[in-house]
């Protein structure tokens, strides 16, 4: 198999130590149940990963995971690109559970991502949200979080340091207007701009993919669609992870404290 079709399907290696301390951060923090399997690092790399390697031993204490020297080969085989640093580790799946009242917090910042087709993208979402301040990310069934590893890699570990939670569009949108929010979507066809618009906790964004867009159960359930102005005629569509990152950033703008 192809790395192009690898990074497509089922992957729970994670590649050099931002990846790596990701997982550790989560699973510590209680925010996910991932957990480290083994630690593989290229021998010829041990004196440039000594600080590494110590921390990770001190860890490996607790958790539980075995820390073993191999040859680049073996690295470079397990990775997609060429910037794991020389360490990766073999990690166990992470359960994302179905969405519940009870997970969504009284004054938030909750985003849904619907109909990204790449598993790179999606990870680019992720790392605007995370660094927006979102609490928390809903899916669909049908998601890249499979790809753990590359995902994690292109969101800078951003997508294990956050709640991640599954639900089908209305189900979604009933939880959230069941604890008040307002469901707010990305539209193209509305004369709210994103700009002139108040956008007020709590807030559940919900952005589509630049294929498929939003889910049409989910725009008839919007409190409020906005979009995005153009600075000259432009007859495309932003990228989802463009659109997320340009509304999420928007939303906290306004909602920041002083």
């Amino acid at each position: 198999m192809q790395k192009e079709e690898i990074k497509r399907g089922d992957s729970t290696v994670f590649e050099g130590m931002q990846s790596i301390r990701s997982v550790i951060a989560g699973n510590d923090g209680g925010i996910n149940d991932r957990r480290i399997k083994e630690i593989l690092y290229d021998k010829n790399r041990a004196d440039t990963l000594k600080k590494e390697l110590g921390w990770l031993r001190h860890v490996s204490e607790r958790m539980g995971f075995v820390i073993r020297e191999t040859e680049a080969e073996e690295i470079d085989a397990l990775s997609l690109g060429k910037t794991h640093g020389g360490i990766v580790a073999r990690c166990s799946e992470r359960t994302i559970p179905a969405l519940s009242r009870g997970d969504v917090k009284g004054n938030g910042f909750y985003v849904m991502i619907e109909g990204i087709e790449d598993p790179y993208n999606f990870g680019y979402a992720l790392r605007s949200l995370y660094a927006a301040g979102v609490d928390g990310v809903v899916l669909t069934e049908r998601n890249w979080m499979s790809a753990a590893g590359v995902v994690a890699r292109s969101s800078a570990g951003a997508s294990e340091l956050f709640p991640v939670f599954k639900a089908n569009p209305t189900e979604a949108a009933d939880v959230f207007k069941e604890k008040g929010y307002s469901i707010v979507c990305a539209d193209l066809d509305t004369p709210h701009t994103l700009e002139d618009t108040e956008i007020r906790f709590p807030v559940f964004l919900v952005v589509g993919g630049e294929r498929r867009g939003i889910s049409r159960s989910l725009l008839d359930r919007a409190d409020l669609k906005v979009r995005i102005s153009y600075g000259r005629e432009f007859r495309a569509s932003l990228s989802a992870a463009s659109a997320a990152t340009i509304l999420a950033y928007e939303i906290f703008r306004q909602n920041r404290i002083k």
